[in-house]
């Protein structure tokens, strides 16, 4: 899709990746929707703070009917609890469940009759090597996004012939606040992250994977297990 031209919102818009995209979307042309729980906290020139909690059909539904001229959706927000999944805490678990995977999920059927509406256009899902990589550290995330990973597989062929293209971003730790406690040599700049995803939505790739940790896990999807 022509990104020049494209309405977007984009949740968890106001830090972290979300705010590169918004950055990098406005940049390039587009308007922007910059969605977040506290749109006070929405600090980019240019962007229209929207109150948005993905967790809540409410707060989802008005979104989607305020920003009803949406041709491209960028469901960015997530959150880590790091909780395993035998001794976690369940409601740590169920929170990393209600927002990659419904809360995304509620958000793509919210605004998915929109971009319709509107001519077509695309949605990015924000997914992550741990889609692929499944660890104890992170257990409740890894689900959640494997979860997210499948939702994502199936909607794009359910949105195919409505003329909304669906492009998943795979990528390993980032230089946001999600990842503070990790070596800055192993974290990727959002800002590159952000601009790899729009070239690839851009170009209509159905995966955007953006590092090499990324590609080479999902080349042993079909290794034996060790």
């Amino acid at each position: 899709m022509n990104i020049d031209n494209a309405v977007a919102v984009v949740t968890g818009g106001n830090r972290g990746l979300g705010r590169a995209f918004v950055t990098q979307l406005l940049d390039r042309g587009a308007k922007v929707y910059a969605a977040a729980r506290r749109p006070e906290t929405v600090d980019v020139p240019g962007a229209v703070p929207l109150r948005l909690d993905i967790t809540d059909p409410e707060s989802v539904a008005q979104a989607a009917k305020i920003a009803a001229d949406a041709t491209l959706l960028v469901n960015n927000a997530g959150v880590s609890t790091h909780a395993g999944l035998v001794d976690g805490d369940f409601g740590d678990i169920r929170l990393e469940m209600e927002t990659h995977y419904f809360g995304s999920l509620a958000v793509t059927r919210a605004f998915a009759p929109v971009i319709e509406a509107n001519g077509g256009g695309a949605i990015l899902n924000v997914l992550s090597v741990l889609s692929w990589v499944h660890v104890p550290v992170y257990g409740g995330y890894s689900v959640a996004k494997a979860a997210e990973w499948a939702m994502t597989n199936v909607v794009r062929q359910e949105l195919a012939p409505k003329g909304i293209r669906v492009t998943s971003l795979h990528v390993g730790y980032m230089d946001t606040d999600m990842a503070s406690y990790v070596a800055p040599e192993n974290k990727s700049d959002p800002a590159a992250v952000a601009s790899a995803a729009l070239d690839g939505i851009a170009a209509g790739e159905a995966e955007v994977i953006f590092d090499e940790f990324s590609r080479t896990s999902k080349q042993n999807l079909s290794a034996p297990l060790s």
